[in-house]
């Protein structure tokens, strides 16, 4: 196993050979291990919920080195932003979000009710939150797809209220980009917040930004820190971390487009987690002579580097089969089989269960999904695609359940649910159910719910 010298991944060799300890460190890509992101997010957060706008301004000052005359920026600034796109930047966005509305309408929740027995009606109804918070990461970048990530799904279900929070450039304000997002997407209120604070403005409100029910979107250490830390008085999409990405691959593989795809998630953030687990040593090889050669032409090189030094890995595995079993331990947010046999990327998509989403064949590039095929990108992070599943219409609405039950299903149920409720030792529980045990009873209702 390599690690530092001459490689430009933290970690290279074959994984049967991956000790222990260092498997462990490949694993563990929580935010929160880290005691001095926890510690800074903890101070920012109590410095909102007691300071409030006058803290948020501050930290814009501090930490975006903007003067903020205002938190809120006015619904004619994004309308003029957008109206000033280049059109076909304008034309790319609204394709983006055409796609992003088709996709998550196919998968809207629905109501739905069952019959458990003979009079006996079970249901449960999806109800849109009434206010919904959008968090789109700036500084490094602009990311006016994760304003539409957030948007846009938010409005197909139907949310009463969709604020957008995004961090202020110097000129007090989101990058032009991100404001023509939130037009287009249909967002009703943005500030020009960002960071830890801006989760924590969102989570508690302060004088102008009202408390939301549900907060998603992509972010930082400190965004996703901020998120758990609130996490007791809001809900959250999931702790989304930095970016990561897994390219399983053998050897009908590009290795330029494996490095490709590799540096193209590095260039995120310098905790982004980037690894390709590679069939065979020859392809390993020709994969990271591509990253030397690709990584000094990079424009954010700098970040792509410390990326890959960091959490950077190339593996070699026997077989798909290894591949498969390390990829389902890792868990990735963003997983791309980079294998050209259709039939196999079928088979090996079977088999994966612990991936926030599966790019299929060397053609599905990631970056289509942070874009534009309509697929959510704003996907669990640090291993938590075990548990998680991305930002869909699922997360914006809470469901209502409700249960009917018959006069003549009472009596029938009542004895069985009086003996459940006997041996808890609830007697109380028992009384009430063989209460309609009685013939009377029961018909007194029957003949309530018939109109005699």
């Amino acid at each position: 196993m390599t690690h530092g010298g001459d490689s430009l991944v933290r970690f290279a060799g074959a994984i049967d050979l991956l000790p222990a300890a260092e498997l462990t460190q490949l694993r563990d890509r929580s935010t929160s291990a880290d005691t001095t992101v926890r510690a800074a997010t903890a101070d920012i957060v109590a410095s909102v919920r007691s300071g409030g706008d006058a803290a948020l301004v501050a930290m814009a000052r501090k930490y975006d080195r903007a003067s903020l005359s205002s938190l809120e920026v006015p619904r004619e600034r994004w309308e003029l932003a957008l109206d000033r796109l280049k059109p076909s930047l304008r034309a790319a966005l609204e394709r983006a979000a055409a796609n992003i509305e088709r996709a998550h309408r196919a998968f809207l929740p629905r109501a739905e009710e069952v019959e458990t027995e003979p009079g006996v009606i079970v249901g449960r109804r999806p109800d849109p939150l009434g206010r919904v918070g959008v968090y789109a990461p700036g500084g490094r970048a602009a990311y006016p797809s994760s304003v539409l990530m957030g948007v846009v799904p938010a409005r197909v279900a139907g949310v009463g209220e969709v604020i957008v929070c995004s961090p202020p450039g110097e000129s007090g304000r989101p990058s032009d980009v991100v404001l023509a997002a939130a037009a287009l997407g249909g967002a009703d209120r943005l500030f020009a917040i960002g960071g830890a604070g801006a989760i924590a403005a969102m989570a508690y409100g302060t004088q102008t930004v009202p408390r939301v029910d549900l907060i998603v979107g992509p972010g930082n250490a400190y965004v996703a820190e901020a998120k758990l830390q609130v996490s007791d008085v809001v809900a959250i999409d999931a702790p989304a971390g930095p970016s990561e990405l897994l390219v399983l691959a053998d050897g009908s593989a590009d290795p330029a487009q494996v490095a490709r795809e590799m540096l193209g998630q590095a260039e995120h953030d310098p905790r982004a987690a980037v690894i390709a687990v590679v069939v065979g040593d020859e392809t390993a090889a020709q994969v990271m002579e591509a990253l030397r050669i690709q990584l000094p032409l990079m424009e954010r090189q700098e970040i792509a580097t410390a990326a890959l030094a960091s959490r950077g890995a190339l593996l070699t595995a026997r077989d798909h089969d290894e591949a498969i079993a390390f990829a389902n331990g890792y868990a990735p947010e963003h997983l791309l089989l980079a294998v050209t046999d259709p039939v196999a990327q079928d088979a090996m998509l079977a088999r994966l269960r612990n991936c926030g989403t599966v790019f299929l064949g060397p053609t599905s590039s990631v970056a289509f999904g942070d874009y534009m095929t309509g697929a959510n990108h704003v996907l669990p992070t640090g291993g938590l695609a075990r548990c998680y599943s991305g930002l869909s219409t699922l997360d914006f609405v809470r469901w209502t359940s409700y249960q009917r039950v018959s006069a003549q299903a009472a009596a029938a149920m009542a004895n069985d649910v009086g003996l459940l409720a006997d041996a808890e030792g609830l007697p109380g529980h028992a009384a009430a159910a063989r209460a309609w045990a009685t013939s009377d009873a029961a018909a007194q209702v029957a003949d309530a719910e018939s109109g005699a």
